[in-house]
């Protein structure tokens, strides 16, 4: 956006060898109201509604001032992404953890295609990339005063480069639940879990922000999402789509309302046996599934992570559940789902009956998925200080800020978080903020 709003040379240094983080790996929903789309399938929504539901999601903790400037601006950030090229699926749905159905997917597979689509956009733009360029100084006039001048990296062979920023630092690298001691700092919880995230969000940014000055927020709101138990090691996702999925723990029986909280699936998962559930799905479910995830869930059979079968019977048996609970399960499921009145409460725009075979299942532990917390920016993105004041000429935005989802982030929430104020910052950097 700063190069189409007329910024003449942007530079992005990338720590990895590839491009895309954890967008790219990501399922790719992006929340936002939807005039055109929500109206086709009688779903009322607005900006307001949107900031309820994230604000208080979040348990009042986020900056209302932050969660208004991004349910305001998500809607013109879809339409920024389809003016690229980017295409979204026509029907909007409720993503797991999003507490309403506002979420975009992606028309092809993955959060890929965004990556995929920005790059197209910076070869045509002449926007540089260099990759293997790991930042280890953000220098500034003083440590603690003055604009922010430019940055130091490192490159592969660990030689020094110095960049001088002509007009602004903009800081995208991310959150840190790859980095299991800096999680176990903010929470002890999340030491040994494994995660969902890329290699490469490791944190390293924040203790920079912090020595010249940066405050911070948050830091201890971390989330996590299905993905492997302990001693797994391949993520099987049938769960992003909440009314096609149930779960149950090692008795078989559910425990939680899929269309909870993240944070509350969080805590009743964390509590159960082993820390260990399964997420169920019929073919309906499995057949709604994005190709990139119906590729995980075959892979899922080959490492012994998923299992399919033509009864609940056959597949408790797979599962190493008792048969007879399991079936009792999804006996009271489809109940409910007829009576309209779900017995652990989840909502009945949500219900949808496991019946039509084959049958679906994979482990469902916990896996940290999302940082919350990080630097407190101004609704230009501006980085603010420990005074309360600006740091002049340094930009942050994604999940190395903090504020925005307060304890808890939405499903659909990231997506639209890094590129509703990404688009902002491209705006405020080529106004000269």
């Amino acid at each position: 956006m700063a190069r189409q709003q007329g910024v003449k040379r942007v530079l992005v240094l990338e720590k990895m060898g590839y491009i895309g983080g954890n967008t790219a790996i990501s399922g790719g929903g992006f929340n936002s109201y939807d005039p055109s789309r929500q109206e086709a399938q009688k779903i009322k929504d607005s900006p307001e509604n949107h900031f309820k539901n994230t604000y208080e999601g979040g348990d009042g903790r986020a900056f209302p001032e932050l969660v208004k400037t991004m349910t305001k601006n998500s809607y013109a950030a879809v339409q920024w992404l389809e003016s690229m090229g980017m295409k979204f699926k026509p029907e909007i749905y409720q993503i797991y953890g999003g507490l309403y159905p506002r979420c975009h997917a992606p028309f092809g597979s993955l959060g890929s295609d965004y990556i995929k689509v920005l790059k197209a956009q910076c070869d045509k733009l002449g926007i540089e990339i260099r990759r293997n360029a790991r930042v280890i100084r953000i220098v500034r006039e003083q440590p603690l005063e003055g604009e922010v001048l430019g940055i130091v990296y490192e490159d592969r062979q660990k030689a020094e480069h110095s960049v001088r920023a002509t007009m602004s630092v903009v800081v995208a690298a991310g959150g840190f639940a790859a980095n299991p001691k800096m999680r176990a700092l903010h929470d002890p919880r999340m030491l040994n879990l494994t995660t969902t995230n890329h290699a490469g969000a490791t944190g390293d940014l924040l203790p920079l922000l912090a020595d010249i000055g940066a405050d911070m927020t948050g830091l201890d709101f971390i989330q996590c999402n299905p993905g492997c138990p302990p001693g797994r090691k391949h993520r099987v996702i049938m769960h992003l789509i909440v009314k096609n999925f149930i779960m149950v723990g090692l008795d078989g029986k559910r425990f939680v309302a899929e269309d909870a909280r993240r944070d509350v699936i969080r805590d009743a998962v964390l509590s159960l046996p082993k820390q260990t559930a399964f997420s169920i799905i019929d073919q309906n479910g499995f057949d709604e599934t994005n190709p990139g995830h119906q590729a995980g869930i075959l892979k899922g059979f080959e490492t012994g992570d998923a299992w399919k079968a033509d009864t609940f019977e056959e597949l408790a048996k797979k599962m190493g559940v008792d048969a007879k609970v399991l079936r009792k399960t999804i006996d009271d499921f489809n109940a409910g789902v007829d009576a309209q009145k779900d017995a652990l409460g989840k909502a009945p725009n949500m219900l949808r009956k496991l019946e039509k075979a084959p049958f679906y299942a994979a482990y469902a532990g916990m896996s940290v998925h999302h940082t919350m917390g990080g630097v407190i920016i101004n609704s230009d993105t501006q980085v603010i200080d420990r005074r309360g004041q600006v740091i002049p000429h340094l930009h942050a935005v994604g999940e190395v800020t903090g504020g925005i989802h307060g304890t808890n982030r939405l499903g659909g929430n990231a997506i639209c978080d890094i590129f509703t104020f990404g688009r902002l910052t491209g705006i405020a950097v080529a106004k000269g903020k």
